[in-house]
């Protein structure tokens, strides 16, 4: 295929823990072999690239930041013509990419069935490095360079490209948890502690599951309301901008029912969310924790709640290929039933610290980057 010999790019680069990202221009290599090259790309702002920028975890600078994207076929590598379902791709065409790629060879690849866990996942936006010889690895960027192996799929027809940026990175998240770790069963009481987007993608996959109600305790209260007017959750209750939390998990406690949620769903991401978390399930329920994927630091907990409820508590870490074409192939039931575009405030490159600094401050619901 023709290469791209005298394009430049521009990308939002993280440089050091703790400073500022900053928008630098590098070439735009051609396609590699069985890869491709993406422009007008949607770049999302997730919760973990704050943590990234502040060293929580241990991931190699400078990069290119984003793992979680939307672009337009410019550049097909030879061999590379097709998505993850077969499906020919043609330059022009709209595709939505998995972050990550697994080696296949490590034991949890090839043993233990969990890609998730592979220990050595090359991830866009979180571990490949400008030293690694492609700078456009991330998708806070104009142009993006996929690899082979990347699983890529054209994006949901009559779906909107912002519509689909709602919960590009929570989608398959939690779709990875639900289908995977712990399912939701129909008619059971969820409440899902939290109202980001990973909150607010497992509330939505809870209603369309077949959840007789859905309980979000998150905040703040204009998240909430963002959210309600979405259509996502039935009932709505503010743990952050309250005086008394546990008046709050009283009133989530008195929702659910007698006996408490049959599944609680941990996605804030803040470790005292989960010793709480423990109190709000029946006994005999579920406690699947999502959130916790930087490590923000230890918490107390009781561990009388998992005893005395005889909780089962589950953990689940980020997603495959696999679980983004689900999403993928769900969006259009998403976007029918939930005003997901309603959720997404969009942002050019030149605007990533004002972006930033909002999703810092909880001020919007899903930010975007569009290059």
């Amino acid at each position: 295929m023709t290469g791209r010999t005298g394009r430049t790019g521009r990308a939002v680069v993280l440089e050091e823990f703790g400073a500022p990202p900053v928008l630098r221009e590098f070439p735009v290599p051609p396609a590699p072999a069985e890869g491709m090259v993406l422009d007008r790309l949607y770049g999302g702002i997730c919760g973990t690239d704050l943590h990234l920028q502040q060293g929580h975890l241990p991931i190699p600078t400078p990069l290119v930041l984003g793992h979680e994207g939307y672009g337009t076929v410019v550049e097909l590598g030879a061999g590379g013509g097709r998505d993850a379902l077969g499906e020919p791709l043609s330059v022009g065409d709209p595709v939505m990419w998995a972050s990550s790629i697994a080696c296949g060879l490590c034991p949890p690849c090839r043993l233990h069935r969990e890609p998730t866990l592979c220990r050595n996942r090359r991830t866009y936006g979180v571990n490949r490095a400008l030293a690694d010889g492609v700078a456009l690895s991330g998708s806070w960027a104009d142009h993006i360079v996929l690899q082979p192996g990347t699983t890529v799929v054209r994006a949901a027809p009559g779906v909107s490209a912002t519509a689909a940026m709602a919960l590009a990175c929570a989608g398959p998240t939690v779709v990875h948890a639900l289908y995977e770790r712990r399912p939701v069963r129909l008619g059971e009481t969820v409440i899902v502690q939290g109202s980001g987007p990973v909150g607010l993608a497992a509330a939505a996959f809870a209603q369309l599951a077949g959840a007789a109600r859905v309980i979000i305790v998150g905040g703040p209260e204009g998240r909430l309301a963002a959210a309600a007017a979405a259509g996502i959750g039935d009932l709505h209750l503010d743990i952050v901008g309250g005086t008394d939390p546990e008046a709050v998990l009283s009133e989530a406690r008195a929702a659910a029912g007698p006996d408490g949620a049959d599944l609680v769903i941990e996605c804030a991401g803040v470790p005292a969310a989960v010793a709480q978390g423990l109190t709000l399930a029946r006994r005999g329920g579920s406690y699947l924790v999502i959130g916790q994927y930087t490590d923000a630091g230890d918490t107390e907990l009781n561990p009388h709640q998992i005893v005395y409820r005889q909780l089962d508590v589950i953990g689940s870490w980020a997603f495959t290929g696999a679980h983004l074409v689900e999403y993928v192939r769900l969006l259009p039931a998403l976007a029918a039933r939930f005003d997901l575009e309603s959720m997404v405030t969009a942002y050019p490159l030149d605007n990533h610290a004002e972006a930033l600094a909002d999703v810092a401050a909880g001020a919007v619901l899903k930010a975007v980057l569009t290059g």
